[in-house]
């Protein structure tokens, strides 16, 4: 009579990616994140792959947890694997809709930067699909949907553009500037993303004026419309408002201007083969013209 023993149970693979995304990244809140689930439900994976290993995989601590030897220990062989697998859905789902191309940037840049440009793309490219998500962060390439990324980051390699800042309003505000001295009178409009656009600006003059604090909005395409309806000044960023500028629907009223550290990076964790839709779509946008700014104006 043949021997079928109970064969033991695997080790959970949402359990299993919970565990190494927390590790990777220093905590349960973080890998939440990245994983599109609660911090609970980490918890309660990590809680239950630790159970049934029976050897504790984090140290916690009141200011948060920490791997143990044994968690240190198996997290690179993880990580690799969870990168692997995420090439092979990336791979067969690429290979399943060759021309669709997927991209994952700010909703500032979607907006005001990717969207401007579709157009001539798809005239470019009648053949390729080009789908845009729109998100805080940018994504785990590794292991998310998107084949390329736009940002703003501090990394020189795919590069589009410097960040540049300096004020921007509409016409009839910029016919009240006499210069930076009479930012305090008018409303200074800011956007949740780059909260400290009008400080790092105003660092830029001899005499810093006072910022008056004007409306925050929490989406900076949403600022700068309200820029040109005349509710205030805003801290442009060259590479979002240069159309704005070059047709006159704002101005920039002073000279001084502050080039950042980052600038707008496009780029893919993975290699782009030529002929390939996405190689395509990044090529095009890297060739694409920026709209030229218009002179700085002038006010006696």
């Amino acid at each position: 009579m043949p021997v079928a023993p109970p064969r033991p149970k695997d080790l959970p693979l949402t359990a299993l990616r919970a565990f190494e995304a927390a590790a990777r990244l220093g905590g349960f809140a973080a890998a939440a994140q990245e994983l599109g689930v609660t911090p609970g439900a980490v918890t309660a994976h990590v809680k239950q792959l630790e159970s049934t290993l029976g050897a504790p995989l984090f140290t916690r601590t009141p200011r948060g947890v920490r791997l143990t030897a044994l968690g240190q220990q198996t997290l690179p062989a993880f990580t690799a694997a969870f990168d692997a697998l995420g090439t092979a859905v990336n791979d067969l789902r690429s290979a399943a809709a060759p021309r669709t191309v997927h991209i994952a940037t700010l909703p500032a840049i979607a907006q005001l930067w990717l969207s401007p440009r579709l157009p001539a793309l798809r005239a470019a490219a009648p053949d390729i699909t080009v789908s845009i998500t729109a998100l805080e962060t940018p994504p785990n390439l590794k292991r998310s949907p998107y084949d390329l990324s736009l940002f703003f980051d501090d990394t020189a390699q795919g590069r589009l553009t410097p960040d540049t800042i300096f004020p921007v309003c509409a016409p009839a505000l910029a016919a009240r500037l006499r210069g930076p001295e009479d930012i305090a009178r008018f409303p200074c409009l800011s956007d949740a993303t780059w909260s400290d656009d009008w400080h790092l600006w105003s660092q830029t003059l001899p005499d810093p004026p006072p910022i008056p604090q004007g409306p925050t909005f929490s989406l900076y395409a949403l600022a700068v419309e309200e820029c040109v309806n005349g509710a205030g000044l805003l801290i442009g960023h060259e590479t979002l408002v240069a159309a704005h500028i070059a047709d006159g629907r704002l101005i920039a009223p002073f000279p001084q201007r502050l080039t950042l550290e980052r600038g707008l990076r496009l780029w893919s964790d993975r290699p782009l083969r030529p002929g390939t839709a996405a190689r395509f779509v990044a090529d095009w946008l890297r060739r694409a013209p920026f709209p030229s700014p218009a002179p700085t104006a002038t006010h006696p």
